[in-house]
């Protein structure tokens, strides 16, 4: 009888766009623990880069996530040259900051494009070849703002719960394969997400300065001095990968944890409050 894989054996990472912020991390932690990292990013430059990091075990795959015809052909040659894909890290994506009224259709199908529909295929791309060989883990980085939301980032929030629950289901469809899936949600890590990264709606509408312009500007104030350490982001995702049975949600981060709980309580209350109303509603 063949025996169980070795967790702690080096794995095949595939982890989109390693170019900058978290996902650089992930690689680099990758890399240093030994096991071997394809990374997608966009610019050749960045590819040539990449691949210098550790010759032999850093491969790059030049692909926007947003171009799902050709995901499935780049995931195919990828693992044709290096190996099966153990480890698929989904972090590619942005954030949109923006007022809802004030933000167009093409901003919010942008948005999806890159959180949701990208990670979804990239998803199909891998999943035949883990169903195939009976195990794999899929780690979908989420965010707080896929759990917590806060003004001004609708679109953004949006993207991350429709991932989050995606994730979810997913796993339920895939835990008898020996497939995990993991929705990663970081809260503010120290990248340039608030910064060069995100993309902004300019502003329209008096009537939200009140609610937006703080916002803003707080946002803008914090970008480069975030608690969150990405390397010890990294840490945390290499010790989720060695879990025999890694969680359908992790937090990181004590802000994303302490903004969770006082929903979690507010949650709780407003479902106390609402209880004999929520249950008026079956046949009697």
């Amino acid at each position: 009888m063949a025996s169980a894989p070795n967790p702690f054996a080096p794995k095949t990472f595939l982890i989109t766009g390693v170019s900058s912020g978290l996902g650089r991390a992930f690689a680099l932690g990758a890399l240093a623990a030994g096991h071997s990292v394809i990374g997608t990013m966009r610019r050749q430059a960045d590819a040539d880069a990449f691949a210098a990091l550790a010759p032999g075990r850093a491969h790059p795959l030049t692909l926007d996530v947003t171009d799902f015809d050709a995901i499935p052909a780049a995931t195919t040659e990828a693992e044709r040259q290096v190996g099966p894909i153990d480890v698929l890290v989904n972090n590619a994506g942005y954030g949109h900051e923006g007022v809802l009224e004030e933000s167009s259709m093409d901003d919010l199908q942008r948005q999806f494009a890159a959180n949701v529909f990208g990670p979804v295929a990239m998803i199909k791309a891998v999943l035949p070849g883990m169903r195939a060989r009976r195990r794999g883990h899929i780690i979908n980085v989420t965010s707080m703002g896929g759990f917590i939301t806060m003004p001004g980032i609708s679109f953004y929030c949006g993207s991350k719960f429709a991932l989050e629950g995606i994730s979810e289901a997913l796993g339920k469809e895939v835990a008898n394969f020996g497939i995990r899936v993991t929705a990663l949600a970081p809260g503010q890590f120290r990248t340039d997400w608030a910064g060069r990264s995100m993309e902004r709606t300019p502003r329209s509408i008096a009537d939200y300065d009140a609610v937006m312009d703080p916002v803003r500007a707080a946002r803008q104030a914090k970008s480069g001095h975030q608690p969150g350490d990405p390397a010890k982001a990294a840490q945390a995702l290499l010790t989720l990968v060695d879990a025999e049975n890694p969680p359908v949600r992790l937090f990181l981060g004590d802000d994303a944890l302490g903004l969770v709980e006082q929903k979690l309580d507010r949650m709780r209350d407003e479902i106390s409050a609402w209880e004999a109303l929520s249950r008026s509603t079956s046949f009697a």
